[in-house]
């Protein structure tokens, strides 16, 4: 479907390509850009031919962050509308951390602030050499309450604290260090190299299990090692071994041939 703010194209082998539009306003979110990737997000979390999302910014910067406008709008919302207002950037990255398919952050420029939650809440992150990340919040008077969980999973609680009080700037070397994104390329070849590394990756695995592994990661982390989460674990192992694509990817191993899934 088109819309206003973001670009979505899914390609006929199932790469979809999801690509944020503002680039006079270097890609800034807002409440309708948010609703916007909520709405793809959902809709790609339904269509079973997808099997890649990759996210990208258009203009020179992937993204700055929140838009001043929709900032400068919030100041006359009540404690309420505030409320419901941050929970739509809440329920944006949970769709996007949820999503059954691969999702590849391709980090260009800046990603500030949100931007950089979106990039945690994707499974990779790859940024060119000199991309700029901060979390300003604080600098405002606010707190970077929404991506929280995602960066505090990428990063850890320490670093996380101490990059969210502080609002310090640091580049695509130092979040490669930090965790907070996979892997720093140098130029845009090396960044579409590395894509196409992923994808070749991502269409030689079974769609169910990449969704499912997904899951397992998510529900083990944090968790006490103990009895239940063994069970836990050989139960999910279990659903897979017998599943549709279970029985196919152990049938073309045995037969020496490709899986159907595989591309």
């Amino acid at each position: 479907m088109a819309y206003e703010h973001i670009l979505l194209d899914v390609s006929p082998e199932g790469t979809a390509v999801l690509t944020l539009n503002r680039p006079a306003k270097r890609n800034a979110l807002n409440a309708e850009v948010i609703a916007e990737l909520t709405d793809a997000f959902e809709m790609l979390s339904k269509n079973p031919e997808c099997r890649l999302v990759l996210l990208r910014g258009n203009g020179p910067v992937f993204s700055a962050g929140a838009d001043l406008e929709w900032m400068r709008a919030a100041q006359h919302y009540s404690s309420g509308e505030n409320e419901e207002d941050a929970y739509g950037m809440a329920e944006m990255l949970r769709r996007l951390f949820e999503l059954p398919q691969v999702t590849i952050a391709l980090l260009h420029g800046a990603a500030m602030a949100g931007a950089c939650g979106m990039a945690a809440a994707c499974d990779i992150a790859i940024a060119k050499r000199g991309t700029v990340f901060a979390f300003s919040e604080v600098k405002l008077g606010i707190i970077p309450a929404t991506i929280s969980p995602y960066i505090i999973n990428a990063i850890g609680p320490r670093w996380a604290r101490t990059l969210f009080v502080t609002g310090e700037r640091f580049e695509a070397d130092v979040a490669a260090k930090l965790g907070l994104i996979n892997h720093e390329v140098e130029d845009e070849m090396a960044m579409e190299k590395l894509a196409e590394h992923y994808a070749g990756l991502v269409y030689g695995a079974s769609p169910a299990a990449i969704a499912d592994t997904k899951a397992l990661v998510a529900d083990v982390t944090g968790e006490v090692i103990d009895a239940s989460l063994g069970r836990m674990t050989a139960k999910r192992l279990a659903h897979r071994r017998v599943s549709e694509q279970g029985r196919e990817g152990l049938s073309a191993f045995l037969e020496k041939r490709k899986p159907s899934w595989s591309r």
